[in-house]
């Protein structure tokens, strides 16, 4: 099946990463070696001591940091791959948890040829409110599916590049072979490697069976800046997401969880999925037009002051 490195991108990790550490170094099939990849701000004190504690219990740990004003979810991600030296490299975020021991032996028997990156399914962490937790089931579903496949179900609908690096595998070589990730991009590294993966031939995977739990209770401002920052990915690679164009996807979404909440009887948290809804929309559409915006106001909107600075 072939070896594997993991990446995990780390910003002021809490003692959780130290489980997820022990987790991936509990798998069925055992990573050649961890990277975490360590953002490392200056008003980060606790982090050397969860990173120590994983240091002293492993040896097979390598730390590299990055200063925060020099990180790119491109750039710094496609440094993290290039250390690595395993025929596939599994890149994740530092609050994915692998739900049981096969996650990496699924991830890798889902490779192929012509494949150059399998994706894991999303559940909802425990805490997860019930919003949220209907939509990772939406995003996330039952059954594996394929790109190419989407994409001419589709007929190119944005679906078809959807990918997350909270838990991806990808071929080593057909990395290179596909040009990577962008050296500089604020958002959305996965689905624009995707879109190139799809047009130099490779397909990308859903594999349903490999499962990480992930999910985050953001406010609607949260969900403004991030939709705000997609939107700017979307303006700087439009000749991609011209061509994986947007459907009605998100708003069968929001339809689909309203109903939801209806037949569980949750009326109260109806506004609270409208007000989130229209927050992602807002979001989405400033940060397309930012190119129009006073700097000043991009600022207030984005997540990644840091980017804009470079």
């Amino acid at each position: 099946m072939g070896n594997v490195d993991v990446v995990i991108m780390v910003y002021k990790p809490d003692k959780k990463l130290y489980d997820i550490v022990s987790r991936l170094m509990g798998q069925t099939v055992v990573p050649e070696n961890i990277y975490l990849i360590r953002t490392k701000s200056r008003e980060d004190i606790q982090t050397d001591d969860v990173l120590r504690e994983i240091l002293k219990s492993y040896s097979d740990i390598k730390v590299m940091d990055v200063a925060e004003e020099e990180f790119d979810h491109g750039a710094t991600r496609d440094m993290a791959i290039h250390l690595c030296t395993a025929d596939y490299v599994l890149m994740m975020s530092q609050d994915a948890e692998p739900k049981n021991r096969k996650l990496i032996e699924n991830l890798l028997k889902a490779q192929g040829e012509k494949i150059s990156v399998v994706y894991a399914k999303q559940e909802p962490a425990k805490d997860c409110r019930i919003v949220e937790r209907y939509t990772r089931s939406f995003n996330y579903p039952e059954e594996s599916s394929s790109a190419i496949e989407t994409a001419a179900k589709t007929n190119n609908g944005i679906k078809s590049i959807f990918c997350s690096d909270v838990c991806a595998m990808y071929d080593r070589k057909a990395y290179d072979a596909v040009g990577g990730f962008p050296g500089k991009i604020i958002f959305n590294e996965d689905e624009i490697f995707a879109a190139k993966s799809l047009r130099a031939g490779y397909d990308v995977l859903y594999e349903a069976s490999a499962v990480v739990l992930h999910s985050h209770n953001y406010s609607g401002v949260q969900y403004f800046r991030r939709y705000f920052d997609m939107g700017v990915s979307h303006a700087d690679f439009r000749y991609i997401f011209d061509e994986y164009h947007a459907t009605d996807e998100g708003m069968r979404l929001v339809k689909q969880t309203a109903r939801y909440l209806i037949r569980r009887k949750r009326y109260l948290d109806i506004p609270v999925l409208i007000y989130h809804s229209g927050m992602k929309l807002v979001g989405m559409k400033l940060g397309k037009m930012y190119k129009m915006l006073p700097k000043k106001v991009v600022m207030a909107c984005t997540t990644n002051k840091f980017y804009w600075k470079r």
